[in-house]
Parts: structure tokens; sequence; C-alpha cells
């Protein structure tokens, strides 16, 4: 008799997969659930040995895939999926899987980087429904099937408090996480507090609550702005953090208060379902300033963006710090010679390399108030979101943006314009990594698949060396680094790179530290083309084996490639349901 869809998925992962309803005389009832029937035979041998060269991996032309050494290994199972995809994590899998500082702890059990995907930015609607209900149900499960671990969602602070203050619609979010958990698939929730539209990836329009804009028109320096007096809707400016600007209370306190009832509503899936509350601090979500905006052509890579500190709340807290410092000169306004949106360094006095501005007492005073306002901000944030979500068993992360572009000048302009004073001379990942250390928050960091090679050398592009960085500054502060990817790839080259980078050998003390988690960028129908699911699914294994693994990739992609032709029918579903 042949196999359902759901049986045959639920062989090859390992997963228990509900039975369908109406099913051949004689099968399971729809409530019951199908296991897989793989065993090993006594005695077989289905590990495979490496012999280890002691030479160090070249991390641009990394080495060919080694053949496997097997033994006993049964002709009918080279088909199984016990090779390709472990079973889920049980309970204690998942308590022994425990972030410590510099990463995660190595126990006897711990396997690998576990791999999370981005969900559809619309994934609920303005109606409070989930978007393509069949198509995410199919995608899910395709997801849970390749071993995925789970999914990131946006929780969207226009959508759930949109019309007025305090009163928060969960619809579409309830459903969806249920969902995932019928799955099996785990959550990291982001709250987004910025508005969706006018940056990279950016597929729809979520502006932020209808009454926070009337706010904002009311009130134009609560948006962030430029020394051009252009406005930023994207974000809140860091600014007015404490004041009672949104209808008596501080954006803080409005962001206190949406994850509060985040909580209060989906606490019994706090710590079970949902594991991860990543708070948004700026626009895209990331701990930074909207200091390259893509919205309307004002800005294109690789600018080096422009300082956002304009408004009158920045620019009163700017001349209180210059008064403190006997230089009240220095108040009145920003940098007046860094150029524009679209410059480059060496176009700029203030960013130029020999005699810039930014390496001068002035230079050097501006920064520094700049970005430690940044960290200011994200320290009242994560104080809050640590106190909302004490003791509910889920861990806070914060993403950091991967500005890699013009990273081999001396003054690093789009960082420092961005937030992040990190320069040739000084380390601007440091400060934040500590910021996060001390409240037990993951550092989430973007740009992980990308290759120095592959980016304009004449912009003096070093994602790889970026990626070193940070990763060197979060085992100084010992806190655990998360990654991303910037854009989506399919492509085994990334693919590789992600792998490389999530085992964090930086240097020769690097043997007990890997990423705590990979997200990966993100679900849409590209992802189910029979190609780059085939590559993602070994991708994922790949991943969950860890570095220490005895690994053979050909195995690997030979079992990846039998997985995708088995649930054909099932992917195909997903890729099509999301086209429509």
């Amino acid at each position: 008799m042949a196999m359902s869809l759901p049986h045959q998925i639920g062989a090859i992962s390992g997963s228990p997969l509900a039975a369908d309803a109406g099913g051949v005389s004689g099968e399971a009832p729809s409530s019951a659930t199908v296991s897989a029937v793989w065993r090993n035979p006594a005695g077989t041998n289905l590990r495979v040995s490496v012999q280890k060269t002691g030479m160090e991996m070249d991390r641009v032309s990394p080495s060919p895939p080694l053949s496997p050494v097997r033994g006993g290994l049964r002709p009918d199972l080279s088909v199984a999926a016990q090779a390709l995809m472990s079973a889920p994590f049980t309970t204690e899998d998942v308590q022994d899987r425990e972030y410590v500082a510099g990463g995660v702890s190595h126990k006897e059990n711990k396997k690998g980087v576990p791999v999370y995907v981005m969900m559809p930015l619309d994934s609920v609607t303005w109606n409070h429904t989930v978007n393509r209900k069949k198509a995410m149900n199919a995608s899910l499960q395709a997801l849970k099937s390749a071993g995925v671990e789970g999914i990131m969602m946006d929780v969207w602070w226009g959508l759930v408090e949109g019309e007025k203050p305090g009163e928060y619609n969960w619809g579409g979010y309830s459903e969806l996480l249920e969902m995932a958990k019928k799955h099996g698939l785990k959550v990291q929730a982001v709250m987004s507090f910025h508005q969706c539209g006018g940056n990279v990836g950016d597929s729809c329009t979520i502006p932020l609550p209808k009454w926070v804009v009337e706010e904002i028109d009311n009130d134009p320096d609560l948006a962030y702005t430029d020394q051009w007096g252009r406005r930023n809707y994207e974000y809140l400016s860091l600014g007015c953090d404490t004041l009672p600007a949104l209808k008596g209370r501080t954006p803080v306190q409005c962001y206190s208060d949406f994850m509060r009832a985040f909580r209060d509503t989906f606490d019994h899936l706090l710590g079970d379902t949902i594991v991860e509350i990543q708070v948004g601090m700026g626009p895209a979500g990331e701990l930074r300033y909207p200091s390259y905006p893509e919205q309307d052509g004002t800005w294109r890579f690789p600018g080096i963006g422009a300082f956002q500190c304009y408004d009158k709340y920045m620019i009163s807290s700017l001349k209180a710090a210059a008064e403190a410092i006997g230089k009240p000169e220095w108040g009145s306004t920003g940098p007046t010679d860094a150029g524009q949106y679209n410059n480059w360094p060496e176009d700029t006095n203030f960013f130029r390399k020999e005699g810039g501005g930014w390496n001068t007492p002035y230079g050097e005073f501006f920064l520094s108030w700049y970005s430690q306002m940044l960290l200011d901000h994200g320290e009242r944030i994560l104080q809050s979101a640590k106190t909302v979500f004490e003791n509910k068993g889920v861990k806070i992360s914060v993403k950091v943006a991967g500005i890699h572009w013009h990273y081999g000048t001396r003054s690093h302009a789009p960082e420092l314009t961005a937030g992040y004073y990190n320069t040739r001379f000084r380390d601007g990942y440091l400060p934040i990594a500590q910021m996060l250390a001390r409240h037990g928050a993951v550092f989430n960091f973007t740009c992980i698949e990308m290759r120095d090679h592959e980016q304009p050398q004449d912009a003096l592009c070093a994602p790889e060396k970026l990626v070193r960085q940070v990763a060197l500054a979060t085992q100084e502060a010992q806190v655990p680094l998360a990654g991303e990817n910037a854009l989506p790839r399919y492509d085994d080259c990334a693919h590789e790179q992600i792998l490389q980078a999530s085992a964090l050998d930086i240097d020769g003390n690097s043997a007990d530290r890997e990423m705590c988690a990979f997200t990966y960028l993100r679900m849409n129908p590209d992802l189910f083309q029979p190609d780059n699911w085939r590559r993602f699914v070994a991708f994922v294994k790949k991943m969950k084996e860890g570095k220490d693994a005895h690994k053979c990739w050909e195995q690997v992609e030979r079992e990846a490639e039998h997985f995708v032709h088995v649930t054909q029918p099932l992917v195909q579903e997903a890729a099509v349901a999301l086209m429509h």
C-alpha cells in the first residue's frame, strides 16, 4: 500500500505528523499520528568518519567535500530520512540547549546551530487574519519536515495597536502562533515598533499606529530629522523616549505596555512555542538611526548616509552635553561638513582619511554623544523587556545592522551615521555587546552570508571582516551571537559562508563556541523551487550537525536529493499557494 504524504514525511523526518482524514480503510483516524518507522539495524554504524588534518580551512575557498567512510549501511536505507533528518527536539533536548556566556553550551546532546525561517512581512492582514492561510499551513509543514527549528514573525505595532492607544487586536497572530505550535515549530517573535516599507526587501507597507502618526503630524520633532529638515516616519526619534508625547505616555511606556499585553495574551505559549522575543529598537527593527533611508530614492548603496540628530529633542540633548564639557559652541548643530546621503567618505571634510573632522576633539565629542544616545535608548527598552518577560522562559534579543560598505576606510562613515562609533582606531561593537550582556540579551547580527570579494571593492566593502569583528566583540563581552542573512540567497556559496561564519572559528580558542541560532531570510515561493529547496534542506542538515560533527557533505546532499523527491507534492503545494 502506498504511503500517504504525511506518512512519507513522517517516516523521512522522524517527526510524527497528523494522518490524513478519510484515508484508506484500515488506516489510523485523523486524530492519530504517524511516527517514523526507520530503525538502525543492530551493529550498523551510520557515522561518517573523517580524518582531521589540523589544517585551517580556507574561508574563501573551502576544501572539497570528503567522501564517507561507512560500515554496514543497508542499501535500502540510503533513502532513509533517519540520516537526513533527526527527530525534532524533545522537551529535554530544548532544556539542554541553553545560552551561556559567549555562545551555546556544549552539552552531550547539543547539536549544531538551529535554523529559523523568517515569515513573510504580511503574514497577518489588515483584517487581523492569517494571510494566504492554506499556503502558510503547507509552508510550515514543509519547513518542519526539513528539520527547521522554528520561524521568526514580525508582530507589527501598527497592526495590533493601530486604531486606538491601549487597544490591542491580536487576531491573526493568535492563529499563526497556534499553527506554529501544531507543526511543532518554535517562534522568535519580533516586537516590530517600526514602519514596514521603505527599506531593502520591504514588500508591503505597514505604518506606525494611526494615533502615533497623528502625534508626529502635530509635533514633527517626534520624528528623526536630518540637517535638511527631512522627517523620517519609520521609527520615533529616541530623543523623545522619556517624554509623555503619545497621549500622555512616553514611547518607552508604549513599547512596554505593548510587550506586556503580548505576554499576557500568549502566556500559555511562552517558553514552549515562543522561545525568543526580539525587541525592535529602530528602523527595520535594528538598533540604529535611520541614516540610509531608501524611500523616495533618498539613499542609494553605497552612500555614507546622514546623521539623524536634528529634531529639537536631540539638539537639546546635544546642547546640554556640549555645555557640560565647557564647549557650548559644539551644541548648536551636528557636523555641517559631513556631506550628503550618497557621498563617499573622501567627498567630505568630516569623513576623509587625512585631517577628517571625525578624528578631531570635536568629532570625538559628537560621535561619542551620538553613539551613547543610541546605547542609552537600547538600555531603556531592554530593561523594560527584561522586566516584562522575566521568568517566562524566553530569550531577549536585539538586532544590529551589518553595515559593511566603506568598512575598509579609516572613518567607517556609514557606520558612524548609523550610530556605531566604529573606526580604524575604535571598536564600536564592543560597547553594544557589553550593553546586551548586562541584560542577558542575544546579539543578533546580519550580513552573515556575504563574502568580501562578492561586494564592490571600490567601496571597500568587507562583510567577512565585519562579522569577525562582531564575533570577537561578543566573545569578549561574553554574550551569545546569532545571525541572519541580509539579502535572500539560495546558492551553495552563501550557504557555505553561513556555515563557516556560524562556527565562530575566529581564533584558536573558539572550539566550544558556535552561533546560538541562525534565522534565514525569508519564506517565499523562491525558497520552495526544487533546486533552491534541495540546497536549503541540505543546508539545514549541515547547520544542525555542528562544526564538531563528522561531516560528509556529499552524503548529506544525496539524502537531501531523495528527501526533496519524496516531499515534492507538499513543497509544490506551498510554492503554488504562496504565489496566489
